[in-house]
């Protein structure tokens, strides 16, 4: 038998589409949806931050970085024990924090030992009543997308008989704080004591509050910290005081509706204080009184900041340091600081969205990082691959739903996961190379193989899957599908039970029934490629469906194209599978708008395993091509009856699922 090499065809258009939306963004200066990077940053800031990137940028980056409970298990928390199980743990977990926890007692901060990430679902997620403590020793932490509130007491405004902070650090190191929204704590809503290191405060928004953020408070000058993208509003001082740091870095701030109670000199915004060097760029203060100030013994530097209704001191003397010597960042232009502090700073929906997983930054593995979603798990997990040829097996089993399988290559060719396994060791189910038995997964910008070689072998079991699908609401988009005989299986739990799978953009190969199975599935603006196994009469067989009767929607193959080396005549549509003999099993095809090639068969259904086609409800309508020609062997639909096999009609079940609309 003869087999040609895979055609990895990329996607159409992609690259215009790409440069349009990066274009976009950078008109913009917002950044591209999802993982996408910020605007372009001019050539002296390159690389820039992005966004919304879940890794950390400034000192907290260096030095070994900081990457939390990446690497770890993915857990869910709604109470406050669970939360305070899991951020003690000596083991990394990556916390996801929803809803609203009330501690109790009143005041509770809860300690996070080292390698954690906390990070709130969506942007509801708050701590009230308390907040998080990291004692000395404390490493790699991250604390994201939540809300802080509320632990001030009436009357007790200077917090003389309380000390209930926000977050505290005691010596500890590699640290971020992104995204959190503080209110109304007493005492300080964010304390970084006792030398700690590397840390990186950014987007965050500081409201309501007296004493609100402060840096120090030993005679060592050890820490190193970044303070970007904050919203200071309705604050009176410590915006932030940083006293003894090393290097204390504030840029693209906003301070606005200082609150003022008439004190001259403990109402203010940024203080370099002892031998804290800090450097001040392009920050906002509107309505700010001492606006940045630095004792004698210290430095500050300040540049390209817009000061508005400011009052008192502008302290500004020394050289203090040039932060590109530690790291590029992105400065934004001062001006456009307060719409982009407003609009971005705070809990955001889409950091709380999905979780992501590297892989193999965090994980070693596509399954262990699968392995890492917890049992049950109710909200969106992606999984991000980098580019290059992973050569395992992975199955994503029914109790981890809600999961995102990412290629993050330019093309989907440049992530492939592979194996080589035919059903003769392991039946067909066990030949698959990835396997999906949960609902709700989406995989993008991947290429699936199985390349057993069956040339080369002699075998009883000679398929071979790429894929194979038992899950309702799967999405494949950008995505290849390469091998032989069986190379993509879209099936369902049981004969009775309708899984659907919607298939965009993609490519699937293979020669004899490599689009097969019973699950609903749409096909949709695709390349199936029909390989030549080197007959001059016959190549092999594109479907192989085995619908249940009860179930009026089998696969549509839609606006696709199907190509083929092997020569005229020798290649059939389908033929009509019934598993184990079984009769109920009546497959469903139609193939519509599409491009046939000249090695479709002028009858291209055919029978299969004593069952014949013509009992079978194989259909084409409008197709075109060299391969398209109408026999009375090719049924066709009726204009009436193409109105009722849409797209839509296929997936929408009895949920309303559309995720064509969502392209």
């Amino acid at each position: 038998m003869t087999h040609f090499r895979s055609k990895r065809l990329p996607r159409p258009g992609h690259g215009k589409i790409v440069a349009t939306v990066l274009g976009l963004a950078a008109a913009l200066g917002l950044g591209a949806i999802g993982d996408a990077q910020a605007a372009a940053p001019s050539p002296q800031a390159a690389p820039a931050a992005e966004r919304w990137t879940d890794r950390p940028h400034g000192f907290a980056s260096l030095a070994g970085g900081t990457t939390g409970g990446a690497g770890g298990k993915v857990v869910t928390v709604t109470d406050q024990a669970a939360l305070a199980k899991y951020a003690a743990a000596e083991e990394p977990y990556v916390i996801r924090v929803k809803g609203s926890l009330d501690m109790d007692p009143f005041g509770t901060e809860i300690p996070v030992a080292s390698d954690k990430t906390i990070i709130g679902v969506s942007d509801t997620a708050e701590i009230v009543h308390g907040g998080f403590t990291l004692d000395p020793g404390t490493h790699n932490v991250i604390i994201r997308n939540l809300t802080i509130r509320d632990t001030a007491i009436e009357g007790n405004w200077d917090c003389k008989d309380t000390d209930y902070d926000g977050i505290r650090l005691d010596t500890a190191h590699h640290v971020w704080i992104d995204h959190i929204r503080f209110s109304r704590i007493c005492d300080g809503q964010l304390d970084i004591r006792k030398d700690s290191e590397y840390v990186t405060v950014s987007y965050n928004q500081f409201t309501d509050n007296n004493k609100t953020f402060g840096i120090g408070w030993t005679p060592n000058v050890k820490t190193q910290i970044t303070v970007d993208h904050n919203w200071f509003r309705g604050t009176k001082q410590r915006n932030p005081s940083a006293d003894n740091c090393a290097y204390a870095h504030l840029y693209n701030n906003y301070l606005s509706a200082q609150l003022s109670d008439g004190d001259p000199v403990w109402t203010y915004g940024n203080w370099s204080r002892g031998r804290t060097k800090m450097v001040v760029e392009n920050s906002y203060y509107d309505g700010v009184q001492h606006p940045y100030q630095a004792d004698a013994t210290a430095e500050l530097v300040q540049r390209g900041s817009i000061l508005k209704n400011t009052t008192g001191r502008h302290d500004a003397w020394g050289t203090a340091f040039d932060p590109r010597e530690f790291y590029a960042y992105r400065l934004d232009p001062a001006a456009a600081v307060p719409a982009l502090v407003k609009r971005f700073s705070g809990p955001q929906q889409r950091i709380g969205g999905p979780v992501t997983l590297h892989v193999p930054g965090d994980y070693p593995t596509v399954q262990a990082a699968v392995d890492a979603v917890p049992d049950g798990n109710d909200v969106p997990v992606r999984i991000a691959v980098a580019p290059g040829t992973y050569r395992e097996k992975v199955v994503i089993p029914a109790s981890k739903p809600h999961i995102e399988l990412r290629g993050t290559g330019r093309h989907r060719s440049d992530t492939v996961i592979v194996f080589d396994t035919p059903a003769e060791y392991g039946g067909s189910t066990g030949s698959a190379t990835v396997r999906i038995v949960a609902n709700d997964v989406t995989a993008r910008h991947l290429t699936f193989s199985n390349d057993f070689d069956e040339a080369a072998h002699e075998l009883k079991g000679e398929q071979a899957l790429a894929m194979k699908t038992t899950g309702d609401r799967i999405v494949f988009d950008d995505t290849a599908f390469l091998g032989n005989q069986d190379t993509l299986m879209t099936d369902s739990p049981k004969l009775t039970t309708v899984s659907r799978v919607y298939v965009r953009d993609s490519y699937i190969e293979g020669d004899v029934d490599f689009v097969y199975g019973r699950a609903t599935t749409v096909i949709e603006r695709s390349v199936i490629r029909a390989l030549s196994r080197g007959s001059d009469t016959n190549n092999g067989y594109i479907t192989a469906a085995s619908t249940w009767k009860g179930n009026p929607y089998g696969f549509l193959i839609t606006r696709s194209r199907i190509v083929s080396d092997a020569p005229a005549g020798t290649f059939h549509l389908g033929r009509p599978w019934h598993p184990g003999g079984e009769p109920d099993a009546i497959g469903q095809v139609l193939i519509r708008d599409t491009e046939l090639p000249a090695a479709i068969k002028t009858s291209p259904w055919t029978d299969m395993s004593g069952f014949s086609w013509k009992d079978a409800r194989f259909a084409e309508y409008r197709n075109h091509g060299p391969g398209a020609t109408v026999t009375a062997d090719r049924p066709q639909l009726t204009h009436q009856e193409a109105r009722s096999h849409t797209v839509a009609a296929y997936l929408k079940g009895t949920d309303g699922w559309a995720p064509h609309g969502h392209h």
